[in-house]
């Protein structure tokens, strides 16, 4: 993966001498700062991921405060998770980390840590504190919500595909639907 201002590009096998030439610094200095191609790889990931979802997560936590109607704070969350995913960079980004994880495990896990689950705790909190909700396996709970409102744009766009901005939001809000509707308790 080549990286260029901290950006990746979709170039896999790139040696630290051509970062180091693509970046301007000695390659000595790509040594220094980061321990192992795997260790730069995992900088990228998590850098891509904090510029693609940071604001969302900042956001999520505002209206987990502020917020106790729980679809809408699912919903908006929702919106910022796709609008982060769903962006041309980070999605071939996943596709690369994807390609790559056999060799790198660590890329995938970085991918996870700084994606979905950066958001399972407070989204489990939230859930938690919903009095009309009732989840006996909270971890099953949010990969369900991730299922229903994030992963569509994850498989179509695996094959060059994106989901108009209508689909988007009917995915959005009738899987919060579905999924509220599920956990209600009785």
């Amino acid at each position: 993966m080549e990286v260029v201002h901290g950006r990746p590009l979709r170039r896999v096998g790139v040696t630290r001498t051509e970062i180091a030439a693509r970046a301007g610094v000695s390659k000595m200095t790509v040594y220094n700062h980061f321990g192992s191609k795997e260790d730069l790889f995992a900088d990228v990931i998590g850098d891509a991921l904090e510029q693609a979802l940071g604001a969302t997560a900042e956001e999520m936590s505002r209206q987990l405060e502020a917020d106790d109607d729980i679809r809408e704070v699912l919903i908006a969350t929702a919106r910022g998770w796709v609008r982060g995913i769903a962006q041309d960079d980070v999605l071939r980004l996943r596709t690369l980390i994807a390609a790559e994880t056999r060799r790198f495990p660590s890329l995938g896990r970085a991918w996870r840590e700084q994606g979905p689950e950066r958001f399972a705790e407070p989204l489990g909190t939230a859930l938690r504190a919903a009095p009309d909700l009732e989840i006996p396996d909270l971890e099953v709970a949010i990969i369900q919500f991730y299922a229903l409102v994030l992963y569509p744009h994850v498989v179509h766009s695996t094959y060059g595909d994106r989901l108009s901005p209508d689909l988007t939001e009917r995915l959005i809000e009738r899987g919060v639907d579905m999924f509220l509707a599920y956990y209600r308790a009785s």
